[in-house]
C-alpha cells in the first residue's frame, strides 16, 4: 500500500511503526474471510481492510477522528484472526492499537461512553473494585431486562451467580517444588480472573509444584495492562505494565527467573508485546526481557514433560482463545497436553473464530458479542462435549453463561488428571457423575 507521511510525521515512533505496517498491506482481502465482524455485519469497513483504509486516511492526513472511522474501528475485537490469515505479514495489532490510542486523544465521545469506558477502566484491573462491582452487579441481575441501555444489561448479565472467596495463593509468596527443583517461575496471577475465578491460580500452582517448579507470585505484579491498552488509555495501560516489568526483572536480577508463566492468553499477548510497548522507554531492555521469557501455561508444560494419564473417559470440546492462536500462535500444545493427559478432545466448526468476549468487548459492543457467542456456543454442544475447555478467563466467562456444559481451564483438567482435585464446576454442574467424585 502507497502511504505518503510527511518526514516530520514519520519522525514519531507510533506514525513510523503504522507507515510499516500499512506498506506492507497489498490489498488482498484475504482478511475478510476470517474477520468475524465482517461475517456479522456484511461491511467491507468492519474487515480489516476497511480498517486499514480508514485508519491510513485518519493518520496520513492528521485529522481528528469522525464518528463513521470511530464505531468501525470500535467494531473490531482485536482477535488478530486476519493475522493469522494474512500472506504479507501485515501486523495489524499494532496498527489498531495506534488508532485507537490517537482516537482516544483527539476524539470527544459522548457522555455515555465516556463514562462506560472510565468505569470499566477504574474498576476491572483492580481486583478488589470488581469483586465489589460484581456483589452490587449480582443484586442488580435480576431487574437488568428493565436497563434501557443494553451496554448495562450486559454488564449485569455478566456478573456470576456465586462470587468465589479471596485466594490467599495470589498473594506475593513463594510455592516450593515437589522434589528436585526443575524451574524457577513467576505466576502472573492477573485482575479480574483474582476476583472471576480463583480455581484457575490454584490449579495451576498445584500442577506446576507438582511438576518440580517452584512458583513465584511476584511482590508489586498484577493486571498486564490490556484492557486499558485496547482502549487506547496508553498512560494507564504503561503504568500498570511498569509494575510488573520492575516486579518480574527483581525476581530475574535476585534468585532468576526460567520463565514468567501467565494463564490469561489475553494477558499473556500482551506482556510478550512489552517490547514492542516500551521500546522508547527508559524500560525498554527490562521490557525486553520479561517478554523474550513470557510463556503461555501451556508453552512451559510442554517443556516439563507432562506424564501420561489413564483414560478419562472423558470428551472435551477445547475452545481456543483468540489471543492464543492468533495473538500468540499457539493451536496445539493445549490440545496435545488434554490428549496425553487421556481426555478425548474434539473441537467445534469454525475454531478461528472469536466468541465476542474480547476483553471488554462483549460490555461496549454486546449485539455484535452475542451473536458470536450465540454461534460459538452452538458449534460447541454440537460435538456433544462433557466439559468445554479454555486458555482465558473472558472466553470461558462469555461461553459459561450460555451453556449448561462446565466450562473449565484447560490447566484445570491437567492438574485432575495429574493427581490434583476434579474442578470445581465440573463437580457443581454433574455431581451425580461417578466420574466427578
Amino acid at each position: 500500500m502507497k502511504t505518503e507521511f510527511s518526514p516530520d510525521q514519520l519522525k514519531n515512533p507510533g506514525i513510523a511503526r503504522s507507515n510499516e505496517i500499512l506498506r506492507a498491506c497489498v490489498h488482498c482481502g484475504f482478511c475478510t474471510a476470517t474477520c468475524p465482524t465482517y461475517q456479522v455485519l456484511g461491511d467491507e469497513l468492519d474487515s480489516p481492510r476497511g480498517r486499514i483504509y480508514l485508519i491510513k486516511d485518519m493518520l496520513e492526513n492528521d485529522r481528528d477522528p469522525d464518528a463513521k472511522t470511530v464505531k468501525h474501528i470500535d467494531r473490531c475485537l482485536s482477535c488478530l484472526a486476519c493475522m493469522t490469515t494474512c500472506p504479507s505479514g501485515v501486523h495489524y495489532m499494532h496498527l489498531v492499537d495506534h488508532a485507537r490510542e490517537y482516537i482516544e486523544q483527539r476524539y470527544q465521545r459522548p457522555l455515555s461512553d465516556r463514562m462506560l469506558r472510565w468505569v470499566l477502566s477504574k474498576i476491572l484491573p483492580y481486583p478488589t473494585r470488581f469483586r465489589l462491582a460484581l456483589l452490587g452487579a449480582k443484586i442488580g441481575r435480576p431487574f437488568a431486562r428493565l436497563m434501557p441501555d443494553a451496554r448495562l444489561r450486559a454488564m449485569l448479565e455478566m456478573a456470576p451467580k456465586q462470587v468465589p472467596p479471596v485466594s490467599r495463593n495470589d498473594d506475593p509468596q513463594s510455592f516450593a517444588p515437589q522434589g528436585e527443583c526443575r524451574k524457577r517461575v513467576a505466576l502472573m496471577t492477573g485482575c479480574a480472573q483474582k476476583a472471576l475465578n480463583t480455581d484457575i491460580n490454584d490449579a495451576t500452582i498445584r500442577l506446576l509444584t507438582r511438576l518440580g517448579c517452584e512458583v513465584v507470585v511476584a511482590e508489586g505484579a498484577g493486571c498486564c495492562g490490556a484492557l486499558t491498552h485496547h482502549m487506547g488509555k496508553s498512560g494507564e495501560s504503561h503504568r500498570t505494565a511498569a509494575k510488573n516489568i520492575k516486579a518480574w526483572t527483581r525476581e530475574m536480577d535476585g534468585a532468576g527467573l526460567d520463565a514468567i508463566v501467565i494463564n490469561t492468553s489475553g494477558c499473556g499477548t500482551t506482556v510478550k508485546d512489552y517490547g514492542h510497548m516500551f521500546r522508547n522507554d527508559q524500560l525498554a531492555g527490562d521490557a525486553a526481557r520479561v517478554s523474550a521469557i513470557s510463556m503461555d501455561v501451556s508453552e512451559l508444560l510442554m517443556q516439563l514433560n507432562l506424564p501420561e494419564s489413564a483414560d478419562k473417559k472423558l470428551t472435551v470440546a477445547y475452545h481456543a482463545a483468540c489471543s492464543l492462536q492468533h495473538g500468540q500462535q499457539i493451536k496445539t500444545f493445549p490440545k496435545d497436553l488434554l490428549k496425553r493427559a487421556g481426555f478425548t478432545v474434539v473441537e467445534p466448526a469454525d475454531s478461528h473464530l472469536c466468541c465476542g468476549s474480547a476483553g471488554t468487548y462483549n460490555l461496549m459492543q454486546p449485539e455484535i458479542s452475542k451473536q458470536l457467542k450465540v454461534r460459538k456456543v452452538k458449534t460447541l454442544e454440537a460435538k456433544l462435549p462433557e466439559v468445554i475447555a479454555a486458555g482465558n478467563i473472558g472466553c470461558m466467562m462469555q461461553i459459561g453463561g450460555a451453556t449448561k456444559v462446565p466450562i473449565v481451564h484447560t490447566v484445570e483438567l491437567l492438574d485432575w488428571a495429574t493427581g490434583g482435585p476434579v474442578p470445581p464446576a465440573m463437580t457443581r454442574a454433574a455431581p451425580e457423575v461417578p466420574i466427578l467424585r
